[in-house]
């Protein structure tokens, strides 16, 4: 009963390798300020039902992010945290009311985009000065594409921290963003507690893996890191972009 709990019905060799994922990804999130949770979201979809998939995968997420600020509380940027939540809660509702309506395939392709743009060419000034506006259309785009992180990860790159708090500002505010995508999903009916042994375990090895990713991250110097996260968001905005061409192309074959 208990082992059935924690894998939730999906058998151990799937969990095994969602637990494997859980802790790769939080690991390189926490070394380089991006990436696990597109990868962890690109296994889950792989993995479970799709209607569990943003769901579980913000709720996973949630505790991947809060171990991650509590490792880097004194390094966060504090000034644009409350306009990001504002922002969120306001993204957060609007999505809530959309969830069904709106093309995931060509919001991918949008964010994916505008997340290039900002890597080659100059970010807009808005946006480096706007956290809530972030807040908000990140939080919308959330509750459709479930992996918004590279979005507002290139906000958060436009502030100039350093490595470290890069690293601490990013989290707190996609913790703020998954805790409320979690409430709203629960409000909207998903049945989180069939999942509840398996989120858990997931959270876990991904506390472990962003230990080690903050060992690693303390190590490289801020050239190397700042280099390594645009290469990362350019892989991941790619990605995007083929997903949501993928999407388009089903629709209308």
């Amino acid at each position: 009963m208990m082992a059935e709990l924690l894998h939730a019905g999906l058998g151990w060799p799937v969990a095994l390798v969602a637990v494997g994922i859980s802790f790769l990804s939080s690991l390189i999130t926490a070394a380089f300020g991006i990436g696990g949770g597109a990868v962890m979201l690109a296994v889950l979809a792989t993995l479970l039902p799709a209607p569990a998939i943003i769901p579980v995968h913000g709720l996973v997420q949630l505790g991947s992010n809060a171990g991650r600020s509590l490792l880097f509380f004194r390094h966060i940027h504090r000034e644009a945290l409350l306009p990001f939540l504002v922002g969120a809660v306001i993204g957060i509702a609007l999505g809530s009311t959309f969830v069904v309506q709106l093309d995931p395939g060509m919001l991918q392709i949008t964010v994916g985009a505008f997340i290039l743009w900002t890597v080659f060419f100059t970010t807009p000034r808005l946006m480096g000065r706007s956290a809530g506006i972030t807040g908000a259309f990140s939080s919308f785009l959330t509750m459709f594409v479930g992996g918004t992180g590279p979005f507002v990860a290139t906000y958060v790159k436009t502030l100039g921290l350093d490595r470290v708090r890069h690293v601490g500002t990013h989290a707190a505010m996609m913790t703020a963003q998954h805790l409320l995508k979690t409430i709203a999903f629960g409000l909207l009916g998903f049945a989180f507690a069939q999942w509840a042994g398996f989120i858990a375990l997931l959270i876990l090895f991904g506390f472990l893996g962003t230990v080690v990713g903050r060992s690693v991250l303390l190590r490289i110097d801020e050239a190397r890191f700042k280099r390594i996260l645009s290469i990362i968001l350019t892989v991941l905005a790619l990605r995007l972009i083929y997903a949501g061409a993928a999407d388009l192309w089903r629709d209308t074959g």
